[in-house]
């Protein structure tokens, strides 16, 4: 796995709207995890990719109603079967994180990359996508200097209090042993 100007070689791209420049393109400095299923629990069908580009149909489920509106995107996406998709390039601030501080910095876009894993916080993670994720991790370490493996954290953990994910499903040791 590679990246090639801000976007990894070999998976499918699906850009998304949602996104804007970030105030230092050089530092992305957080890899932040978060887990997303649509319609909450259900996994592999299209409806990720639709709320990350602005289509998604709130006729389609009734829990759309509340959430098709939102203009919000990660920079990539892990399935359940480890395929990847990426919406935004690296060097650019994906909307994955809202209110959010980490180590007293407010604002995690601005120096975080977003990978959201399909599934949610009380059901187990595929092996598959411990795998993808590890190497995808690996990846961008060896491309983006300022991150590292001690700055790798949850949705929950920079939102306390408003978000859960990646939940208690996420086997943190384990991804940790895959990065060594």
């Amino acid at each position: 796995m590679n990246i090639n100007q801000h976007w990894l070689t070999d998976i499918t791209r699906t850009p998304s709207p949602n996104f804007d420049e970030r105030s230092d393109p050089a530092d992305i400095s957080l890899l932040v995890i978060h887990c997303i299923s649509l319609p909450p629990g259900e996994f592999d069908n299209h409806y990720i990719d639709r709320l990350f580009c602005n289509q998604l149909d709130p006729d389609d489920h009734p829990y759309f109603k509340d959430v098709y509106q939102l203009t919000v995107s990660a920079h990539l996406l892990i399935k359940r079967d480890g395929v990847c998709v990426q919406y935004v390039p690296f060097d650019k601030r994906a909307w994955h994180a809202g209110k959010s501080i980490y180590e007293g910095r407010e604002r995690c876009n601005d120096f975080s990359i977003g990978i959201e894993l399909e599934g949610t916080e009380l059901v187990d993670y595929t092996d598959r996508q411990y795998v993808q994720l590890a190497t995808v991790i690996r990846t961008l370490l060896e491309t983006y200097p300022k991150l590292s493996t001690q700055r790798i954290t949850g949705h929950s953990d920079i939102a306390p209090g408003r978000k859960t994910d990646p939940g208690a499903s996420f086997d943190w040791q384990r991804l940790l042993g895959l990065l060594k």
